[in-house]
């Protein structure tokens, strides 16, 4: 999708100063919400967040000309509807996709996303001081990469995704973000990137999609095929001290998850230390009922922490 940059920084500035907040759930807990009847007057938390259809009597005159501007107005069964959703995480706004996320570039943002950055926030790092370059693979909508760049205020901080419109929304809320000194690339992993890192984070997706949509499809087997690789381009690619956080889920059979069982392999050939943290046992449920998950006990939602001695 291609942004007017500057209505969409006034329209998300403009629903800042009125103070709209709106924490995005899972994609399951949104088709529940939006199946009940709408109870009271829409609310702008209606209009961008619940992506719910409205009339222009719903919204003041500025937002709907920023709208209008920014080309993000579109219409349903003769109302209006805003293509985009605006989050609200850790102080700070995000624009992502609309809903349903079923475009195969899509930008997703959600409780993941709360997960990663909560934390990445209570990580210790013992020589923040020697932090001087990070990546965010598989940035998506940037938050990521914002929390990196307020956490390591010294260092280069670069957001890569092989999604143009993941790009191009990571620009938007870095600008929205005062994160102007974010550099964001077009790269699969590291391969379009030089050299070496001192913090590699990511947050990729970890789910089997049917539909192999970028910004859910994690392949390999039950899903970590994705999550594997970013392991592996840390065991060649950090410094020496360098880190690698990592947040993902992983599927569960038989009390065994395939991607920590792999994962511990190439960091111990590598000579790395790790750890692991199951930070929920349980996410996405509903994706057990699917036939690539026949006999999966769960998803957990973990945190790996790795060191390059």
């Amino acid at each position: 999708m291609t942004y007017c940059w500057t209505a969409m920084l006034e329209l998300g500035r403009a629903l800042r100063t009125r103070g709209y907040a709106f924490s995005t759930v899972t994609p399951a807990t949104q088709a529940r919400v939006l199946a009940n009847p709408l109870d009271g007057a829409i609310t702008l938390r209606d209009i961008f967040g619940w992506n719910r259809p409205f009339s222009e009597a719903d919204v003041d005159a500025e937002l709907l000309q920023y709208m209008r501007q920014a080309g993000v107005l579109g219409a349903e069964a003769g109302k209006l509807r805003c293509t985009v959703r605006l989050s609200t995480l850790a102080g700070q706004y995000f624009f992502h996709s609309g809903f349903p996320t079923a475009e195969q570039d899509a930008v997703f943002f959600g409780p993941d996303t709360c997960r990663f950055l909560r934390a990445m926030q209570q990580s210790a790092h013992d020589r923040p001081q020697t932090v001087r370059r990070v990546v965010d693979i598989g940035c998506g909508s940037g938050a990521g990469a914002i929390a990196l760049a307020r956490r390591f205020p010294a260092a280069e901080i670069i957001a890569a995704d092989i999604n143009q419109r993941a790009l191009d929304t990571a620009c938007l809320n870095c600008r929205l973000a005062g994160a102007d000194r974010i550099r964001v690339c077009h790269s699969d992993l590291l391969t379009q990137l030089d050299g070496e890192f001192d913090l590699i984070a990511a947050n990729p997706p970890y789910l089997l999609d049917a539909g192999e949509r970028t910004y859910r499809h994690g392949g390999g087997e039950l899903g970590g095929g994705l999550s594997l690789r970013i392991v592996q381009a840390a065991a060649e690619r950090l410094a020496a001290g360098g880190r690698l956080w990592l947040y993902t889920g992983a599927a569960v059979r038989q009390g065994v998850s395939p991607f920590l069982r792999d994962a511990a392999a190439i960091l111990e050939a590598a000579g790395m230390p790790w750890h692991c943290e199951e930070i929920d046992p349980d996410v996405f449920g509903e994706e057990l009922e699917r036939p690539a998950y026949a006999h999966t006990e769960r998803i957990a939602a973990l945190w790996l922490q790795a060191l390059r001695p």
